[in-house]
């Protein structure tokens, strides 16, 4: 690579140079991970964007359910095709480091066995980006009961080949300490353990679902930054923070980019990244984010390299 560096494309605007750089992409789901355009492309047809009004969960989940869930279900091939576009989307932007996760309850939705998921997310891997460090996650719905999600777990973890397992959807579903159980047999079987918190939830939140699951990391996070104490803990137990600015800005979370907590965060030495939560709904890749913070006055383009050095730096 030339002297022609991360700070430099930052400067000059360039997204294009910007892309050459190696990125991680910790917090993303990986069935929506590629750029709408890529699906409408073998859809046939359009995919209606999302718009958020309300900026909540249920407007997603709703979306989910009416406009992206039927067009998986009218043709098999689109699993596999909605795979290998999240794979050249990270590939497209310099993600060299890739977390993705996938539903426990896929398989048992729309009865594929937990052997053809994985040989789906196998496949992908190695015909689009086997460059790429993936690191294949569980997902794991909040408002499912723990009983039924143990059930969906086991066939799973027979394969030994998810590095990582991920709680989201709705942070009021029910409380965190529901998931203990699930939560030590994760560990118990080496996964590192991730939990969506503090996206809707408050700052007492994101510490507690941290000490009852024993978190390594936590997906959003953001919410912290209201609470110096919270923020301090953090920094002292060393918890990563997988933060999506996209995702938060179009669900109303945060105003814009230049108010985004992120800042509070990293000020406060919180170790912070920058994930695409999902390209598909939120239409922005890592660096297009990384620009826009930069853009926005929010960091320098140093305190960017920063962050970007921390994602990839967490996996090695």
């Amino acid at each position: 690579m030339s002297e022609f560096g991360f700070c430099d494309a930052l400067r000059t605007g360039s997204l294009k140079e910007i892309r050459k750089f190696p990125k991680a992409d910790l917090h993303n789901h990986i069935l929506m991970g590629g750029r709408r355009s890529a699906f409408n492309k073998f859809s046939g047809g359009k995919i209606i964007p999302f718009h958020s009004v309300k900026g909540d969960i249920q407007e997603l989940d709703q979306w989910i359910a009416l406009v992206y869930r039927p067009f998986l279900l009218q043709n098999p091939d689109r699993f596999q095709m909605a795979l290998e576009a999240a794979f050249r989307q990270a590939k497209s932007d310099g993600v060299t480091e890739l977390e993705a996760s996938i539903d426990s309850c896929y398989g048992a939705t729309f009865h594929i066995s937990p052997e053809k998921v994985i040989g789906a997310l196998q496949k992908a891997h190695t015909s689009i980006a086997s460059e790429i460090n993936f690191r294949p996650e569980l997902g794991l719905l909040r408002s499912r009961s723990v009983r039924s999600l143990m059930a969906l777990l086991g066939p799973y973890f027979h394969f030994n080949y998810f590095k990582t397992i991920d709680l989201y959807d709705d942070e009021m579903a029910q409380p965190i300490r529901n998931f203990r159980e699930i939560y030590r047999y994760a560990k118990s079987a080496g996964l590192r353990c991730k939990a969506h918190v503090g996206e809707f939830g408050d700052a007492d939140s994101v510490k507690e679902a941290v000490m009852e699951l024993e978190l390594d990391e936590v997906q959003h996070g953001i919410a912290a930054a209201g609470s110096t104490r919270v923020m301090q803990w953090l920094a002292d137990h060393k918890i990563v923070l997988n933060i999506c600015p996209a995702s938060n800005v179009r669900l109303k979370r945060v105003k814009s980019y230049k108010t985004h907590p992120i800042r509070i965060l990293f000020d406060h030495g919180v170790k912070v990244t920058i994930n695409t939560d999902d390209v598909l709904i939120f239409n922005k890749g890592i660096s297009e984010q990384f620009l826009q913070l930069y853009q926005s006055g929010l960091f320098t383009a140093n305190e960017l390299d920063i962050i970007r050095q921390n994602g990839i730096e967490k996996l090695h």
